[in-house]
């Protein structure tokens, strides 16, 4: 009996490791809820000062399936994308400061980060601490799924199948964790692991909300993967609607 439990157990450890968690997700933090008759919103755009760079050109033609994907040899780089009115999209918002002891719930719900053309899509994402991710491989070719952390535990799986998952959960709050493709060099995204709900991800007005927010004072960071970060403190009001703008320039370095 003895064995088969054994057996049994390392089975089920293969499995896990073969999704892609190595540790249970934590449990939610005990702690008071947020009440929805005081909450507030901070809203903003951030924006790019200056003439934006045009975009560089990809080329793809190490791998014939992905040439076929895209219909095209080549594809525009994604790390810096202006809108119109200067609007700077894939840029994370979070509370990175401020929230006391509130608890919130973890989504059951799995955030999803998809392999589409050859690129990871979004290429930006938030998620909460113990919530899993679902990486999906929709391409028709192989790819391989190398997170690196440098708080949370680092994976490297490849993904052989086409519209194939992978789940994985990370433990620990890390803003930013980067996701490549050993097979594809040009393939990143980036992940905001955070241990709240308030995050968001700028879209092509360059537009974030960050709603439900007890009333208080934060600190709100933006980071964008080629100009680093900005921090504000901002201070809300109960039921306050507040804006807090972010400028992003050339002249930023990498970070």
């Amino acid at each position: 009996m003895r064995s088969i439990g054994f057996a049994a157990s390392a089975a089920f450890l293969a499995i896990s490791l073969a999704c892609g968690n190595q540790a249970p997700p934590p449990a939610a933090p005990a702690g008071p809820a947020v009440d929805p008759a005081t909450a507030a919103t901070i809203t903003a755009t951030v924006k790019f000062d200056g003439q934006p760079p045009t975009p560089e050109m990809i080329t793809l033609t190490g791998d014939p399936k992905c040439v076929s994907e895209n219909g095209a040899p080549q594809r525009p780089d994604e790390r810096i994308v202006v809108g119109e009115n200067q609007a700077l999209q894939n840029v994370f918002v979070y509370v990175k400061d401020g929230l006391g002891s509130f608890a919130f719930p973890i989504p059951s719900e799995p955030a999803v980060l998809d392999q589409d053309k050859c690129r990871y899509s979004p290429r930006v994402l938030g998620v909460r601490v113990g919530q899993a991710i679902d990486v999906v491989n929709d391409d028709p070719t192989m790819h391989n799924v190398h997170a690196l952390p440098m708080v949370n535990q680092e994976f490297n799986k490849s993904q052989t199948v086409q519209h194939s998952h992978m789940l994985h959960t990370f433990t620990a709050p890390e803003v930013m964790v980067k996701f490549m493709c050993n097979v594809h060099q040009w393939m990143a995204s980036y992940v905001g692991v955070v241990a709240h709900p308030y995050f968001a991800v700028t879209d092509e007005s360059g537009q974030f909300a960050l709603k439900n927010l007890p009333p208080g004072t934060y600190t709100i960071e933006a980071w964008h993967e080629k100009f680093g970060t900005q921090t504000a403190k901002v201070t809300i009001g109960d039921k306050q609607d507040q804006t807090q703008a972010f400028t992003f320039t050339a002249a930023k370095t990498d970070k």
